[in-house]
């Protein structure tokens, strides 16, 4: 006789095969071709996320984070060779999806994957290429910064977490300085001033003495040192607010820490500062990337990657000193009708002495940096309430400003964004430079707010972090061209939206901005392509711009150790403009700008090419919508 199956039976033999579909389907995900190309958009970002536990932090992904809060990235030489290979893997495999059957959304998602990963893919000759420590990040500043702002301290794992990180600084350091050496080993060594620069910022930032050279001198020198490091600082300030840790835990928990950063993490620096005093002897003062093994031709590559585009580094110059010719012109009208007029001096000679009029200044104390915040935030406050006919959809994150950490700000650029944490945990963040207040002066700081913040990074990057329905490598800005070119669009759209009406120094003020970003291209050119100095490079910015020298010296050590990225923002801006106004003209009356700004934000992040693709299509859809 038959037994009677009963509904628990069936129940619970529909639960197992669930369970092992699922671990069939994870399998397949994880180690081999998974059945839907979603399911691979999705594994690369999985597989990302798993290898690297820094990213993870530093983006807040939930549930990854607690698995891996103890950990640091291995940047072995080995595994970074493992992880190319298995990147061409990923390139092949998205390849051999039909492409023609996907939908029209995927076909889109492929497109970009795929144009990011050739592009990783045909950087392969330049692997060892570039400087991975300098003035402007780096291991030496980054991980500091990471422990400061992502590694969550809420309770005690993550306060032990935090503690197993700083005991692992010494064998991030020893892979980094073994990959440094086989790159100088290949030829490849940063210019002169680049080593002074991060030997000066990490003796900073350890408290050694200037003349400490002996590694076995670091604990002596740096008795009071760690107590006074951000590391120790950030520790203290935060685990003091944990209530349901006892003061005795907590005063041992202090102690580790204090340990931690004297005997492993300041020993990893010195070791790191005695490889490159010594590496100091062999390199030059040549600046361009010209100088490298291929240099050339990695320039060109390091050019596309930034700007999405075929542009050559000369047709990049020529667009260059036009737009330099154009907006010199503007500027120097606005000028002559507020009455400086000397035909003696240049616009940049003028505008340097417009930076020094005390009406545009703020005082060079810690009140005057307090009221350069409070400024910020009132001008992206004003603008927040001023943008319904320009835009229909805006970022659920809310933004704040802060200063940029003082430990890092000599290096650092005036100002940038940092987006909203994937867990929602902390919104935007834009950061001050405030190492010098004069540096912020008044009449350039409505641009700088709507560049860092509202409309520009603000809104474009945490939108697309917001987005729903896509890949998660769709949410991530993976190209500055259109990311920086969006930012530089928001400077003009404030002007084209009124908002420095009755403002003329303020508009001359934009134009400086937009100034900055076309020099760029020319200079990142000239030192990398037509073999500029650094002095030379200095002084045509100085000529052209009216910033001091003091900022544009930090800008054009930054464009030597990022070559191409600086010309990624007027490409850019220059092609949403261009795009702008196809889309004027083929829609007429029809062309509404917020529509326009939708299809530009809520695709994300995507290389100029297919941005005109996707504008292209949009002028078609709504040709034939209103013609139906």
């Amino acid at each position: 006789m038959t037994k009677k199956r009963t509904w628990k039976f069936w129940t619970s033999r529909t639960i197992l095969i669930l369970f092992l579909v699922g671990i069939f389907w994870l399998i397949n995900l994880i180690w081999f071709r998974p059945f839907n190309i979603e399911h691979f958009y999705d594994k690369i970002f999985v597989e990302l996320a798993i290898d690297s536990p820094e990213l993870t932090t530093s983006v807040g992904i939930p549930i990854l984070y607690d698995r891996s809060k103890d950990e640091l990235d291995d940047i072995s030489d080995a595994k970074q060779w493992e992880s190319f290979y298995k990147m061409k893997e990923d390139y092949e495999t998205l390849m051999s999806y039909d492409f023609e059957s996907q939908s029209e959304e995927n076909k889109l998602n492929t497109k970009i994957l795929a144009f990011y990963l050739q592009g990783l893919k045909d950087s392969e000759p330049f692997f060892y290429h570039g400087y991975p420590v300098n003035q402007m990040g780096g291991i030496q500043s980054g991980l500091p910064s990471l422990m400061e702002s992502a590694h969550k301290l809420r309770d005690e794992s993550d306060v032990e977490a935090y503690i197993s990180r700083l005991s692992k600084f010494d064998t991030k350091f020893e892979q980094l300085i073994e990959n440094l050496k086989i790159a100088e080993n290949k030829g490849i060594i940063p210019p002169k001033f680049v080593i002074k620069r991060v030997v000066d910022e990490m003796k900073g930032f350890t408290g050694i003495l200037t003349e400490t050279t002996d590694s076995t001198k670091v604990s002596n020198t740096t008795l009071s040192a760690e107590k006074s490091n951000i590391l120790y600082t950030n520790f203290e300030l935060k685990i003091d607010k944990l209530d349901e840790i006892s003061a005795e835990q907590k005063t041992s928990y202090k102690k580790q820490v204090e340990v931690e950063i004297d005997t492993t993490v300041f020993r990893a620096y010195q070791n790191l500062i005695d490889y490159f005093e010594k590496l100091d002897e062999k390199a030059t003062t040549d600046d361009g990337v010209w100088k490298l093994p291929n240099g050339a031709a990695y320039y060109r590559h390091q050019l596309k990657q930034s700007t999405t585009t075929n542009l050559n580094p000369e047709e990049v110059h020529q667009i260059g000193l036009s737009e330099v010719a154009r907006i010199k012109s503007e500027m120097k009208n606005i000028l002559l009708a507020e009455g400086y007029v000397d035909s003696t001096k240049t616009v940049g000679a003028i505008i340097q002495e417009l930076n020094k009029e005390e009406r545009f200044l703020f005082p060079n104390t810690d009140e005057g940096r307090q009221m350069v915040l409070d400024e910020y935030d009132r001008i992206l406050s004003e603008i927040s309430g001023g943008l319904d006919d320009a835009f229909d959809v805006r970022p659920k994150a809310g933004l704040e400003v802060k200063r940029v950490p003082e430990f890092k700000e000599e290096g650092s650029a005036g100002a940038y964004y940092k987006g909203p944490a994937m867990d929602d945990s902390r919104g935007g963040v834009f950061y001050a430079n405030l190492r010098n207040v004069h540096e912020s002066v008044k009449f350039g700081m409505k641009t700088l707010a709507y560049h860092e913040g509202i409309p520009g990074h603000h809104f474009q990057i945490a939108i697309q972090s917001e987005l729903e329905g896509v890949p998660v490598f769709r949410t991530i800005g993976l190209f500055t061209a259109y990311v920086e070119g969006w930012a530089l669009y928001s400077e003009q759209l404030g002007w084209e939206l009124g908002l420095y009406d009755n403002d003329p120094f303020g508009n001359l003020g934009r134009l400086q901005a937009e100034m900055f970003r076309a020099v760029r291209l020319v200079v990142d050119t000239g030192i990398h392509y037509k073999k500029w100095t650094r002095e030379e490079a200095i002084d045509y910015m100085v000529l052209n711009t009216g910033m001091t020298t003091t900022e544009v010296t930090t800008e054009i050590e930054r464009y030597i150790v990022w070559p191409g990225q600086a010309c990624a923002y007027k490409i850019g801006m220059l092609k949403i403009l261009e795009l702008r106004e196809k889309s004027k003209q083929e829609l007429g009356n029809e062309f509404d700008l917020r529509e326009f700004h939708n299809v530009v934000l809520k695709n994300g992040a995507v290389p100029l090419g297919i941005l005109e693709e996707i504008v292209d299509s949009y002028i078609r859809e709504t040709l034939t919508k209103n013609i139906i």
